[in-house]
């Protein structure tokens, strides 16, 4: 076998917000670690800046916001001196006509009609009065939560374009855990306050964090971040193997090792050996690559990913809109979301005359929009800005696109029993094998959160035992407090691994 790595303490899957945070917190404490990503040239996996011809972009975008002291803490000493403040200003578009969100409630009213908004206030006031008691699909619980004409408007038709499925095979998981905490009632009373200027304090995303304000952000995007982590982790004596897919993942019951195999971009192969693993590759490759297979395979070959493209806009325009992203709630084009990286960070944009815009495509691995060429979802995408009346067709000087496949882990009826049964094998089989991070953990984890679950990890690796559990971090409630940014200290918070798996 080619060019072996040889031993180390900690051997990493995935150079992304959670694979690199463990990589440079082990490193810190003098663990030898390291680290294989399949990507050739960048680091930070669906937080990674993609850059084009001096254009910077974002794979979606990522706002640094945690309530997490240790996680601003650890971006401050990772990038001390590149973050900068910024607005956030996002609106919906819906039938030709765009709503502030936050939401403001004249200017809703008036989009909207009187007509149809006494009737999502009616549908909403029926919703209350008469719930949907079996609660079971993302649609029960959104019409639950804002009523039938609320849902239809201003969740349905994104929703599905972001998932290709229908709301109700959906699990009420996803809105549970992505607008919880949202009420109609509480974000009726914001936007009458902000409407008529009665509302003095800015809303920092302590209440309720979809309706968050301002955010910090680095000055090259996302990327910058993860970049100086991984330079950070060969700094420390580390290794970090771009291009390189795992092939197999080995574990000897006689040395309690691990092998690790993985193959590069042009066929060869290295071995690594290592006494820990943490895996934030997709639960579902994991399970196919490990030796001797799980037997949750099956389990694990039912979980299901949506990927995404985004198509980057060159317009000649100094600014086209002042959002950082638009939301596209009209089921005649396929474009689901706008970016506008000059709003993001005008470091994003190189040239004074020109505005960057990343449409968001959500679609399936192999379908129509993926196979698509780059010329072809160009046009599309310029097309559909045209259509939408953002910009002419004519404005359009160029134009790039980058596939993320697996963005979104997918919470259809039977992902949690199927990540339970892997998640359970493998915790009671092999002690040293650590799921973190989103598609590592099939969970729909916020940056911080995937950062969270490699803190606790790297923690758990120093204890010799799962201390900590780490599905206890998803969900705001279960380790956030109120307080500004960092206040609290969110891993004493974090409930303890159960005693049954504390040996295993």
């Amino acid at each position: 076998m080619a060019n072996p790595v040889g031993t180390v303490d900690v051997a990493i899957i995935g150079a992304g917000p959670a694979g690199l945070t463990a990589a440079y917190l082990l490193g810190k404490a003098g663990y030898s670690v390291t680290v294989i990503e399949k990507e050739p040239r960048y680091v930070g996996g669906i937080s990674r800046t993609v850059e084009h011809e001096g254009f910077r972009f974002d794979i979606g975008g990522h706002r640094f916001f945690s309530r997490s002291k240790e996680v601003v803490d650890l971006w401050n000493e990772i990038l001390p001196d590149d973050f900068i403040e910024r607005p956030r200003m996002s609106r919906i578009y819906y039938e030709g006509k765009f709503y502030s969100y936050p939401l403001r409630a004249f200017e809703a009213l008036w989009n909207l009609g009187v007509w149809r908004s006494a009737l999502c206030m009616a549908s909403f006031a029926k919703a209350k009065l008469l719930p949907n008691r079996s609660v079971k699909s993302f649609e029960d619980w959104t019409v639950n939560a804002f009523g039938w004409k609320l849902y239809s408007i201003f969740f349905k038709t994104y929703t599905e374009k972001v998932w290709g499925m229908p709301c109700d095979a959906m699990s009420a998981d996803w809105a549970a855990q992505r607008i919880k905490g949202l009420s109609l009632w509480g974000a009726v009373v914001d936007g009458l306050k902000r409407s008529l200027g009665l509302n003095k304090r800015p809303n920092d995303g302590m209440a309720v964090k979809t309706l968050l304000e301002s955010f910090r952000y680095p000055r090259l995007g996302p990327g910058m971040m993860w970049e100086a982590a991984r330079d950070h982790v060969v700094a420390h004596g580390n290794h970090v193997l771009m291009d390189h897919k795992l092939k197999q993942l080995a574990f000897n019951d006689v040395t309690q090792q691990w092998t690790m195999t993985a193959t590069d971009g042009e066929g060869a192969q290295v071995a690594i050996k290592a006494a820990h693993v943490i895996s934030s590759a997709p639960m579902r490759e994991l399970a196919s690559r490990l030796h001797p297979l799980p037997a949750a395979l099956p389990e694990a070959a039912n979980l299901k990913y949506r990927d995404f493209l985004t198509v980057a806009l060159m317009i000649r325009s100094p600014d086209l809109f002042p959002d950082n992203w638009i939301y596209i709630h009209d089921s005649k084009v396929k474009v689901g979301r706008v970016q506008n990286f000059r709003s993001w960070s005008p470091e994003m944009v190189p040239d004074p005359d020109l505005a960057c815009v990343g449409l968001e495509y959500f679609c399936f691995e192999g379908d129509g929009l993926w196979s698509a060429s780059d010329d072809e979802l160009v046009a599309l995408a310029t097309k559909e800005m045209a259509q939408l009346g953002l910009c002419a067709a004519e404005q359009v000087v160029g134009g790039t696109v980058v596939r993320q496949e697996k963005a979104y882990p997918v919470y259809d009826e039977d992902y949690a029993a199927n990540v339970e049964v892997l998640r359970q094998e493998i915790e009671t089989r092999y002690s040293t094998l650590h799921c973190v991070g989103r598609n590592g953990m099939h969970r729909y984890n916020n940056q911080d959160h995937a950062m969270m679950t490699a803190m606790l990890t790297v923690r758990n690796i120093e204890a010799g035992a799962r201390v900590y559990d780490i599905w206890a971090v998803n969900e705001d409630a279960e380790y956030h407090e109120s307080g500004n940014e960092g206040e609290r200290a969110a891993l004493a918070s974090v409930r303890a691994v159960p005693e049954r798996l504390k040996a295993a």
